[in-house]
């Protein structure tokens, strides 16, 4: 998505989904790295979710988020890059047909304690040819598995890459959107 040439000294938007399952983080990504005050629309767990959101592993999560979040980064005078967060939870997944409208690229986080809750993120972004990398977010320490390991289980693309990161650190945050912008560059140059 480029809105401008930035010829005329208007920023071009940079569009950039943070996608994953429930409870892996994108809002906290998202969070991190904004530097605005992010957009959430998170709401509270109710009854109504039990027997269709799965807690494993996140069992202290009391919200979700039911549309998006969104924050912005700018790059220079140049650059403006919207980051927008997808809803993980499967009965929100309609939302990413609208969201990934106009995105360059696009981060899958992943918690290797539910690996398989990140598989429709890669389905998506592969069908719909929008470029992406894993990001395995190591907020807990205990779920270390090889690269080529997490290659194999997501069945990803030999040049798609898998980054370490931790969600909640804006410098780990940071690192994995310049990885990202790299391979998508990358990408680009190969066409």
């Amino acid at each position: 998505m480029l809105l401008n040439d930035g010829s005329d000294g208007i920023p071009s938007a940079l569009k950039l989904l943070i996608a994953g399952g429930f409870g892996v983080g994108k809002t906290t990504f998202v969070g991190a790295v904004s530097e605005i005050e992010p957009l959430h629309t998170e709401e509270l767990l109710t009854t109504a979710g039990v027997g269709t959101d799965r807690l494993t592993g996140v069992e202290s999560k009391s919200t979700t988020t039911v549309a998006m979040d969104f924050g912005r980064i700018t790059i220079g005078s140049k650059h403006v890059l919207y980051l927008f967060g997808t809803p993980g939870q499967e009965r929100f997944w309609f939302m990413w047909d609208e969201l990934s409208s106009g995105a360059m690229g696009a981060v899958v986080l992943a918690d290797t304690r539910r690996l398989e809750d990140c598989f429709p993120a890669v389905d998506f972004f592969e069908s719909r040819g929008i470029g992406f990398l894993v990001a395995v977010n190591e907020f807990d320490r205990d779920c270390r598995y090889e690269s080529d390991d997490l290659r194999s289980a997501l069945d990803l693309k030999p040049d798609t890459p898998i980054v370490l990161c931790d969600a909640r650190d804006q410098r780990s945050a940071t690192g994995v959107l310049v990885n990202l912008m790299h391979h998508l560059l990358a990408q680009q140059a190969r066409r």
